[in-house]
């Protein structure tokens, strides 16, 4: 009796020993490493620190030579304001060995030259007027690529951008000199389907198939059912 269990617990150490070896073990987690960045990512690092570079030293001129307190108000502030956000897309930019340019484009320094050319009045409504377009310019590039892009970095840098942007039309707007009716049309997305098929589809009121999984679960229901009928007819002929 003793040699038997003994031998039967043996057996068994060795099969369990058997399965422990040949269990697979669970590899280790890869470090999450930033996708590769598109174009799209880098058009937005690129026109948030172009912005920057042309919008720091606008700002600063607004500060300086407005013509009312309030454009000087607001110049001050977006300078302030972007030398926060350019330090954030630099970071970016690093984390990510990405190349940013490093001056402002010939249009950008045509805009600044354009500033210190004017006086008064006609330098308040060039300050605001270029300023604004430049932010609804933009505006629409940071929210395509933050409802598209696969980088971390890049999210962030994203949601960040938005909330500086956002605030800065805010604050050229409430100058009262933007001129809305000159503003660019939006660009709106492609439009839904409005075939003479999809509006009569629409307007039946067609409903989609059943999914698989509801007809598996009527047919499982109804064998169910059929195996109940089945065993109270075989009691009643007992």
């Amino acid at each position: 009796m003793f040699r038997a269990s003994t031998a039967r617990s043996g057996a068994l150490t060795a099969v369990l020993a058997g399965l422990f070896i040949l269990a697979p073990v669970p590899a280790e987690a890869a470090p999450s490493v930033p996708t590769q960045l598109n174009a799209a990512d880098m058009m937005l690092l690129n026109g948030v620190r172009q912005a920057g570079l042309w919008e720091i030293p606008a700002g600063q001129m607004a500060a300086q030579k407005g013509n009312g307190g309030k454009v000087r108000q607001v110049g001050q502030m977006i300078a302030d304001q972007h030398v926060r956000l350019d330090q954030l897309v630099v970071d970016a930019a690093n984390k990510l060995g990405a190349t940013i340019p490093s001056t402002p484009t010939a249009e950008q320094q045509g805009w600044l030259t354009e500033m210190q050319n004017n006086k008064g009045v006609q330098f308040d409504q060039t300050f605001v007027t270029r300023l604004r377009a430049a932010h609804g310019k933009i505006f629409p590039v940071i929210g395509a690529v933050r409802a598209s892009t696969r980088n971390p970095v890049v999210r962030k840098l994203a949601d960040d951008a938005n909330i500086f942007v956002m605030n800065h039309m805010k604050m050229l707007e409430s100058t009262g000199l933007v001129q809305y009716e000159k503003l660019p049309p939006a660009a709106l997305p492609p439009a839904q389907d409005v075939s003479k098929i999809g509006i009569a589809a629409a307007n039946a009121g067609v409903t989609p198939p059943v999914s698989p999984m509801v007809l598996w679960m009527m047919l499982i229901g109804a064998a169910g059912l059929a195996g109940l009928a089945a065993v109270r007819v075989m009691r009643v002929r007992r």
